[in-house]
């Protein structure tokens, strides 16, 4: 995915930063975050005809597509409460 087409912000997450995972989750495709894990945010793209919303982010060296479906019985509650599994990680 071209950056430049991501939306920079979504949520509390902002272009650049890096984030630890607060608590476990698990995306779309079955993979899981494991809390203490860090990612740093590239970007966001949503898609309404699937209620699709996709997190570019760099963990561990090697760009991934976090796929969250903003769906009841899909991932909804994670997006909702986004803050509480990705907490921005500051000046460490």
């Amino acid at each position: 995915m071209d950056s430049r087409l991501l939306d920079k912000q979504y949520a509390h997450l902002n272009a650049g930063q890096t984030y630890r995972v607060m608590q476990t989750f698990v995306d779309y495709d079955n993979d899981t975050y494991p809390e203490g894990s860090t990612l740093t945010f590239i970007g966001a793209n949503f898609v309404p005809y699937e209620d699709g919303l996709s997190l570019f982010c760099e963990i561990n060296g090697q760009q991934r597509q976090i796929r969250l479906q903003l769906r009841p019985q899909e991932q909804l509650h994670i997006v909702k409460a986004l803050a509480q599994y990705l907490q921005w990680v500051g000046d460490e």
